[in-house]
């Protein structure tokens, strides 16, 4: 298997101004170790110009306190150069299972 080390970023849903009940993400980023447990990638062929690349990759990473009560809160994998949106995370202590999609296109801190 192939090694892993990259950020994940973690969305926290805020509201701002407060009681204006407009929502936002604020992402905090950390560095993992892991282990990329699947590779693979898909071409979608949709009604655009352009093709849309995603990834059905799995990676595994060594899961510290934080990782573990805010899973939840995953949007991205940096990997590759790239940051690829987290569709699944599967718990499996002391290690989290992400799955990757698309091409991630949120806000970075």
């Amino acid at each position: 298997m192939a090694k892993f080390f990259g950020v994940i970023g973690y969305g926290d849903s805020i509201e701002e101004p407060p009681g204006s009940g407009i929502w936002v993400d604020t992402i905090s980023e950390f560095p993992y170790k892991g282990e990329v447990v699947r590779n693979t990638r898909q071409l979608n062929q949709g009604d655009k110009i352009n093709n849309d690349i995603t990834i059905a990759n799995s990676i595994s990473i060594i899961a510290d306190p934080y990782a573990v009560e805010h899973f939840v809160n995953i949007r991205y994998v940096g990997w590759s150069g790239v940051l690829w949106t987290v569709t699944t995370v599967e718990v499996q202590y002391p290690r989290l299972i992400l799955t990757l999609g698309g091409v991630y296109n949120g806000p970075t801190p």
